[in-house]
């Protein structure tokens, strides 16, 4: 099989004689009077960010009746730069997890399933940011998943697994980005701050200022907070911290795991009282804090909540995710303008869920007349239901995430953990009202689901999407949210292939010089734009 590291043959349209290789492609990018122009690089990666995610936001603030944005910062890069496509498959399969896709758009190296920072033949494979600090350049990690996280851990640590997410937290600590703001406190902490009242744990609650959950993953006593103060780095640990840090070097934590989802950041607006930094305040901060480095800076941001979100088969916090990320790539293309230094590129490691719109013959459209001649007084009625627009609107308008409404529900006492408690909270929460037989049907558990012919109590007559396909929902710990997308299905017209990844190609957007970005066009491999990024880097 001809792997995807050999050089690319780009050739004019028309003139097969006057082609060129990929890597005299980056020459001309890099080297030269072009290549010194560019100080900066920026790469922002939505995860699980589909086509179909990008048309979902594109829907919204065409066709809702009050949409929050004028307009996509997507719309702006497609009007300003140059759009690709990005296939994501990893070596050897067709599917890829977000660690083999992130090592291969930080390395340019194809990479083997959920191997971090490893080449497929499990060699150490060099990223873009470490080739960036080997230049003297600034180099930064932003997202709002955790840190250790698989997207930021490819670009600073080299793994076996992307589970080994503690020993990933020392690893990125050694290699030593500028700035790295995410959530995932877990790993940072020693394992004594479990203990209830100890002198340790009073100490990092103070440290703190006690508006993290201070429970440590980790099964030493290695504190990497006090490691990193000692390194040199400010620590930041909220909204406030952040903004009123002014060091060179800052390392910030805003949350035990994942920082707010989209809804929840939605509703905690901009007040005083939303304890965390938005994605588009740590961007931002990020920016003003490497833009001092003389030598330029390369920088990661990562909405990757947009992938936990299709995960979950939840339409509507989606929505908020991508409003979220769409939010962090304006900031960077405003703070971009007058600037011919600097080359962002926006993609995804691969698309989440297999989501879109169908039509449906549930709810029917009504007969209704119109105006035109060739109806001729005969009544408009298509025979399926195509979607109605204000759907969008519905699915905004959501106040918890999936994963908001079934923590709800856990936290009942178990006696209250009922059908008609399910439905209070769904009906309560969202747009798309369910009957006590559809919140009944939600509650059935990942046993029922998985081993109904052993079990004999869910008939794939209820479920036979589930019943027919349940090895393509692999995370059974979330099965009922899956369930409930489905229940809610006939009314939002949205469908899900799966509660995970697909082989869906991606957006590349490009923005920056005309000669830099003009290699982001056509349809390229993760592998090819990220050898691209490292040329003009090196």
């Amino acid at each position: 099989m001809k792997m995807y590291q050999s050089l690319l043959t780009v050739c004019t349209a028309g003139l097969l004689a006057s082609c060129t290789t990929l890597e005299e492609v980056g020459d001309k990018v890099a080297g030269g009077e072009d290549g010194d122009r560019i100080r900066n690089v920026i790469v922002m990666i939505g995860d699980g960010m589909g086509p179909q995610q990008v048309g979902l936001l594109d829907s919204y603030i065409r066709y809702s009746s009050n949409p929050v944005l004028d307009s996509s910062a997507f719309d702006r890069m497609a009007s300003e730069g140059v759009v690709g496509i990005a296939r994501t498959e990893s070596n050897q399969v067709l599917v890829v997890d977000s660690a083999a896709s992130a090592t291969q758009f930080a390395s340019g190296k194809m990479a083997g399933s959920e191997m971090i920072g490893a080449d497929f033949r499990g060699n150490r494979a060099e990223s873009m940011l470490e080739v960036a600090q080997g230049k003297g350049m600034a180099v930064g990690l932003v997202s709002d998943t955790r840190l250790t996280h698989a997207t930021p851990a490819a670009y600073a640590a080299h793994q076996q697994h992307r589970s080994l997410e503690n020993e990933i937290a020392v690893e990125m600590l050694e290699t030593g980005a500028d700035v790295m703001l995410s959530g995932g406190i877990r790993h940072w902490l020693p394992q004594g701050v479990n203990e209830e009242g100890s002198a340790l744990r009073q100490e990092i609650e103070a440290l703190t200022g006690g508006t993290i959950r201070l429970t440590s993953r980790r099964q030493d006593d290695r504190n990497l907070l006090a490691e990193a103060r000692e390194a040199g780095y400010d620590l930041s640990f909220n909204r406030s911290d952040l903004a009123a840090s002014h060091g060179d070097r800052l390392l910030g934590l805003y949350a035990y795991s994942g920082m707010l989802d989209g809804i929840a950041h939605t509703q905690a607006g901009d007040g005083a009282e939303r304890i965390q930094p938005s994605l588009t305040e740590m961007t931002s901060k990020a920016l003003s804090v490497l833009e001092k480095d003389e030598d330029g800076f390369f920088l990661m941001v990562e909405g990757g909540q947009i992938d936990w979100a299709a995960h979950n088969n939840d339409a509507g916090t989606m929505l908020h995710e991508m409003i979220k990320f769409s939010d962090a790539i304006d900031v960077v293309l405003d703070w971009m303008k007058g600037r011919d230094d600097t080359l962002l590129v926006v993609s995804a490691d691969h698309e989440t869920g297999g989501f879109g719109f169908a039509y449906s013959r549930n709810d029917l459209p009504e007969g209704q007349p119109l105006d035109g001649d060739i109806f001729q007084g005969d009544d408009y009625k298509p025979n399926w239901n195509f979607g109605r627009v204000e759907t969008l609107d519905r699915l905004y308008d959501q106040a918890l995430s999936y994963d908001g409404i079934f923590s709800q529900f856990d936290s009942l006492e178990e006696s209250q953990q009922t059908p008609e408690n399910l439905r209070m909270i769904v009906n309560a929460n969202t747009q798309f009202p369910i009957t006590l037989a559809q919140a009944r049907r939600v509650l059935e558990t990942e046993l029922n689901v998985y081993y109904v012919e052993d079990h004999g109590t869910l008939s794939a007559e209820r479920f036979p999407l589930m019943h027919e396909r349940k090895a393509f929902y692999v995370y059974g710990s979330g099965i009922r949210k899956n369930i409930l997308a489905s229940v809610v299905a006939e009314q939002s017209n949205v469908v899900w292939a799966s509660d995970n990844h697909s082989s869906t190609p991606v957006y590349l957007f490009a923005m920056g010089p005309d000669d830099t970005t003009d290699a982001f066009k056509g349809i390229l491999h993760t592998t090819e734009w990220a050898r691209e990024i490292i040329d003009v880097l090196d």
